[in-house]
């Protein structure tokens, strides 16, 4: 195994017989929605049902196998696995580096429990050390937030796929701002919110139930202070 799929190994250890599960974006996660599947087919769990982050987990969840449902259909997840781009001492989160960051907050705060499994490579001290915070806004101005997002101490670059700009499943923009280092997270996230035209922003602050690294001599458990 890979250290991806280390992590994941560990985290799908929680789940249970008749839960209803959040099922993170990215390529960590992608490791623990095919052994999910694997353990439905095998008869090793069952009667799970998963809530998908992104159009692109909904996907290899319905090719694993794993039934899905809504928010609308099922309001509290028993529990959800996703990855991170950054993990601060303190369990903070940098994430959105796959464009799922409004969904995936979503399905975060509707979760009785919040499992992050990244490779040791994530672990920062300062968050934006090593990864831009994904900043999601409407499409509509989208321009006249630069300035703004500048003022707060970042380098703002809208984010593309080939010559267009990148668009969510929503249909929003994602600007990538570039700090040299973020030290109080909960202000900044507050002063992101109040712009005009911002959805959601990366920062993942007391959502974290747990997080498994992995790293070359294992898997270790952190848990919140």
């Amino acid at each position: 195994m890979n250290l991806k799929e280390l992590a994941a190994a560990q985290a799908i250890e929680w789940v249970e017989n008749g839960m209803v599960i959040g099922l993170g974006t990215g390529s960590t996660t992608r490791y623990a929605i095919e052994m999910i599947g694997k353990r439905l087919r095998d008869g090793t769990l069952r009667d799970i049902i998963g809530v998908p982050t992104s159009s692109g987990s909904a996907k290899l969840a319905r090719e694993a196998g794993i039934p899905l449902t809504t928010l609308q259909e099922h309001a509290l997840i028993d529990l959800t696995i996703d990855g991170a781009d950054e993990v601060s001492p303190d369990l903070t989160l940098i994430k959105g580096q796959g464009g799922a960051l409004l969904h995936e907050k979503i399905v975060a705060r509707a979760s009785r429990r919040e499992i992050i499994i990244v490779d040791d490579s994530k672990l920062v001290p300062v968050l934006g050390s090593r990864s831009p915070l994904a900043v999601e806004v409407i499409p509509f101005g989208w321009g006249t937030y630069l300035g703004t997002l500048r003022d707060l101490g970042c380098e703002p670059i809208l984010r593309l796929r080939g010559a267009e700009p990148y668009l969510t499943d929503e249909g929003n923009y994602i600007v990538d701002c570039h700090f040299a280092h973020i030290d109080d997270p909960m202000k900044l996230e507050r002063e992101l919110n109040l712009i005009p035209g911002v959805v959601e922003n990366g920062l993942f602050i007391g959502l974290a139930s747990l997080v498994y690294v992995a790293a070359e001599s294992g898997v270790r458990e952190l848990r919140p202070q």
